[in-house]
């Protein structure tokens, strides 16, 4: 294990603090919103920032902008698993870094939700541990599913458009199933009931599998932590400026930090 606490992390329902700890030790951070990665740079002035969970439903989210900034003042950033991999995939371009399977899926398909990746989760005050499944976990669940004969390739497809249409708070396995056998006919029963019995044992968890990956990768490869080769342009906007302000933050501060 690689001890990097000039490394700052924001983590919450995708892992827990103890297993991303057996990766790398670094400095974990709940997750991440509006004001809280410029708040971290500006006070632990970290070599790196790896973002892999924040807070997007009762708070404002991370905006691209901090970590347009964060770049701006020569820290590499990245992302992975959760809203990490969103925000890689749509800031690859201009240097943040991404990893793993659900980043590669964002990078390459254009305009996929955000919701596929939320999670209900508990306050950061008691370990942000995660209430609801995220839909890509279930989808991928699924397709395991029926590669292994549990599911046909039908019910795989009803199971995820119900999964899909449910609120995500709500979206755990066994609504969901309870869901399907109101909605499907009762042919289907059989299926479910198979895929009742297979899934607590084979359900996947891509999203805990790159954020591990991606911390691992960091605690064996310190050449990473090189500061992004271009340096990209940022411009305070009028936009932001407000942003800042709802988040207690100062414009004029960060103006001259870039």
């Amino acid at each position: 294990m690689t001890s990097r606490a000039d490394i700052i992390v924001f983590l919450g329902p995708t892992l827990s603090r103890e297993q991303a700890m057996e990766c790398l030790e670094a400095t974990y951070l709940p997750p991440a919103e509006q004001g809280s990665l410029i708040r971290a740079v500006r006070t632990l002035k970290p070599r790196a920032v790896v973002l892999i969970d924040g807070s997007f439903s009762r708070v404002p989210a991370i905006r691209h902008k901090e970590i347009l900034w964060t770049l701006a003042q020569d820290i590499p950033v990245f992302g992975a698993a959760s809203i990490g991999a969103v925000r890689a995939a749509e800031l690859d371009s201009v240097g943040m870094q991404g990893h793993g399977l659900i980043y590669r899926w964002y990078r390459r398909t254009p305009f996929a939700d955000d919701d596929e990746v939320a999670v209900a989760m508990m306050p950061a005050e008691l370990g942000a541990a995660p209430l609801s499944d995220a839909l890509v976990n279930i989808r991928l669940t699924l397709a395991a599913a029926r590669r292994a004969g549990i599911l046909s390739e039908a019910l795989q497809r009803a199971i995820e458009t119900i999964a899909r249409r449910t609120y995500f708070i709500d979206r755990l396995y066994a609504p969901i199933l309870a869901s399907a056998r109101i909605a499907l006919p009762a042919e289907a029963h059989a299926g479910l009931d198979r895929f009742e019995r297979w899934w607590p044992d084979h359900a996947v968890d891509q999203k805990q599998a790159d954020a591990i990956g991606l911390l691992r990768r960091l605690a064996s490869a310190p050449n990473l932590l090189r500061p992004p080769a271009e340096r990209p342009a940022f411009r305070l906007t009028e936009a932001w400026a407000h942003d800042l302000d709802d988040a207690g933050l100062l414009a004029a501060d960060i103006a001259d930090a870039t």
